[in-house]
């Protein structure tokens, strides 16, 4: 029967957590270290594995895989040690683990194999039922791994054992089992074993003589007659004791046969511990040869170091002399380049001396350009004000033009009404002449006229005279506010118009400048010199340049004339007096440095000042800018609020042409109901024929639908 070691580690490690240790075992990795094993221990056995045995197990041994498997070897001697002497039934190879293999990879196989003697040791041990019940109390399926890892570590030697493979890797095992024990010297051990086998030789065979005068009794018993239940009773236990005996003789005879094996494989590991003695001796005198060689190489090494040292410093000295020629030339070539600046200093005075000449003919001209173009600006403005009052002019010239053409038209109209109203006032002077007695302008008619109108058109009459003076009035109120606004309208253009010449001038007068500035720096460039800022700049750049350049120049003189001092063997007298020599002339360059650098800076304060002049006369057109555009803003906004009122205006207009046109329509259609009835009235008194009625009245139907048609063409002509 063999359990699977993984799952049995898992099963065991379940059992250990109902221990309650203070290390953790939750895991493998947690096991490795042996600390939580060994508190395991201690509380199956205190008095084996007490407080003493514990502190030989490190508490603590971290990433250290070599500590782990010390921690572990320890804990396997114990419980080999623990299960021979106290238990009194030593170990087989088979059941021991490989702690290496736990301690540093953690392998769970191993690991279950070394539970497993710790779980032997438990269940047979003097508290082995608190264990037991410990057991019980787990789950079932754990409870049945736990058990077949029980009797797998009770069914000791399977007839397998004895078979002559098993033999064969006796000495392999032995091997195994020398790494994993701590002693020194493998003989004794083996001597022990040894010694412990013939003791457990001993005891089987005590046991096999109790067990033959036990089989002798009961045959003697067997022997006499005592029932038929007894006998097969007999029978049963005599047929067990047989198989028992049978059993301890194949034990005794395994036991026989290893004893003979141990013996002779102690005789072997003796020779062999002799051989080794031998060998170590051997490579004991070898590594103290190695030892001297090693001190030998090491004198060598030293010899080597201080030979690559020497020559580190000959080619540090060849490489120095390099440089120093090196840096000769360096020094030669800057005293060309100072030579060089300070013939390109000269230069520049030169041409500063004649741009102080240029300036004052420069200060001239530009007061004149100045006041030309104050002159210019001032002609520009009254040209730009006289074609703002032409345009204004245009403008008022073209809307009165317009109301011309409006008046004529309105002309017209009236006059083509008034025509018809002079024709129908003509009708009832006819009616007069033909009947005195009605006279239009007398009060009787006017009086018949107002009472033959109907009370609904009086009062419709009144409300549109009312309604025409009302409108007549808001067009005069509209009219006036039209003007007014036609007024701030010219105000505010004039005003953009004149801030926008000013602003025109600004920029023409800037980009003047800007024009003047390029051709006065064309021409300094010509003549070898810019304007004031660019003089400025470039007096600047050049200064700190030049002082740069300087201050470098000396630094590298000097870093150079000290590591020619430090290089260099002691001189004669010619070239102290040459070293003397380029001192002073370099002592005298140094003075006419600082003298030009001198003159630089009072050239760079004249032409800032320059600049400071220049600088307040180009500031103020940059102020312009916001002033106009908030104008402009606001001429947008009247110009909005003006386009709505002529719109409004547009609407009124029409609306009042279209109630006056009713209005017409409204008095000529009454006046010829007037003339009809009139003439209805008349028709009687004079007694006319049938005829002339009928020609009355077709005259009076057409008349006021002629009339009508005719309006109403007028309209869609006008419109």
């Amino acid at each position: 029967m063999s359990v699977d070691k993984a799952e049995l580690c898992g099963s065991l490690l379940t059992w250990l957590q109902s221990f309650h240790v203070p290390s953790p075992c939750t895991r493998p990795q947690e096991l490795s270290s042996g600390l939580a094993i060994a508190y395991v221990l201690n509380q199956i056995d205190p008095s084996w594995f007490n407080e003493a045995w514990l502190q030989r197990i490190s508490e603590d041994p971290g990433p250290n895989w070599r500590l782990k498997v010390s921690n572990l070897k320890i804990i396997l001697q114990s419980l080999m040690e623990y299960s021979q002497d106290v238990l009194g039934h030593p170990i087989s190879e088979q059941h021991l683990p490989d702690v290496s293999l736990i301690g540093e990879f953690s392998d769970p196989g191993e690991l279950g194999k070394l539970l497993q003697l710790v779980l032997g040791c438990a269940i047979s041990c003097e508290k082995k039922q608190e264990h037991i019940q410990r057991i019980m109390t787990l789950e079932e399926a754990v409870q049945h791994v736990v058990m077949e890892a029980i009797q797998e570590l009770m069914t000791k030697d399977t007839p397998d054992a004895l078979l002559p493979e098993s033999y064969g890797n006796f000495d392999s095992q032995s091997r195994r089992y020398y790494f994993l024990s701590e002693e020194a010297d493998e003989g004794d051990e083996l001597r022990q074993r040894c010694l412990d086998m013939e003791r457990q030789l001993v005891l089987l065979s005590e046991e096999k003589q109790n067990l033959a005068q036990e089989n002798a009794v009961l045959r003697q018993r067997v022997g006499r007659p005592e029932g038929e239940g007894a006998t097969g009773l007999t029978a049963k236990k005599l047929l067990l004791l047989q198989s028992q005996l049978e059993q301890l003789q194949e034990e005794n005879f395994r036991l026989e046969s290893g004893r003979e094996d141990d013996r002779l494989r102690c005789v072997e590991l003796e020779r062999e511990v002799t051989e080794l003695q031998q060998r170590n001796q051997a490579l004991t005198s070898l590594a103290q040869e190695a030892q001297a060689l090693k001190d030998e190489m090491d004198e060598l090494r030293q010899s080597s170091e201080r030979a690559g040292q020497l020559e580190a410093t000959l080619s540090s000295c060849r490489r120095r002399l390099g440089e120093l020629r090196e840096l000769r030339r360096q020094v030669r070539q800057l005293e060309e380049c100072n030579a060089g600046h300070a013939e390109r200093t000269r230069q520049l005075e030169d041409e500063l001396r004649k741009a102080g000449s240029l300036r004052a003919q420069l200060e001239a001209q530009r007061r004149q350009v100045q006041e030309l173009q104050g002159q210019r600006q001032e002609e520009a403005m009254k040209a730009e004000k006289w074609l703002f009052e032409c345009r204004n002019l245009e403008e008022k010239y073209e809307s009165v033009t317009k109301e011309k053409e409006r008046l004529l038209a309105e002309r017209d109209s009236l006059r083509e009404a008034n025509e018809e109203l002079r024709c129908a006032q003509l009708q009832p002077r006819g009616l007069t002449q033909a009947d005195p007695s009605l006279d239009p302008t007398s009060p009787a008619v006017e009086n018949l006229a107002a009472e033959i109108l109907p009370a609904e058109l009086r009062e419709t009459l009144l409300r549109l005279q009312l309604e025409n003076k009302r409108l007549c009035q808001q067009e005069a109120a509209d009219r006036e506010r039209q003007e007014e606004l036609q007024r701030h309208l010219e105000e505010a253009n004039r005003a953009r118009h004149g801030l926008e010449t000013q602003h025109r001038l600004n920029q023409q007068q800037l980009s003047e400048l800007r024009a003047q500035v390029e051709d006065l720096q064309k021409a300094l460039q010509e003549q070898g010199g810019k304007t004031e800022d660019s003089i400025s700049t470039l007096l600047k750049r050049k200064l700190e340049e030049h002082l740069q350049k300087l201050h470098e120049a000396d630094l590298e003189l000097q870093r150079k004339r000290e590591y020619i001092e430090e290089l260099e063997p002691p001189a004669d007298g010619s070239t102290a007096r040459r070293i003397e020599e380029l001192q002073d002339s370099l002592q005298k360059k140094d003075a006419d440095l600082r003298a030009m650098e001198e003159r630089y800076r009072r050239y760079v304060d004249k032409a800032r000042t320059v600049i400071q002049t220049l600088e307040p006369k180009q500031r103020p057109p940059r102020g312009a800018p916001p002033e106009l555009h908030t104008l402009r803003t606001q001429l947008r906004e009247r110009e909005v609020r003006i386009r709505h009122l002529e719109m409004d205006f547009e609407k009124n207009r029409s609306q009042r042409e279209q109630e006056e046109k009713l209005l017409i329509s409204a008095w000529y259609n009454m006046g010829m109901a007037l003339q009809q009835r009139a003439g209805e009235e008349r028709a009687p008194a004079h007694a006319q024929s049938f005829l002339a009625q009928q020609r009355l009245a077709t005259n009076a139907r057409r008349g006021p639908l002629g009339r009508l048609t005719s309006l109403n063409m007028r309209s869609t002509d006008k419109h």
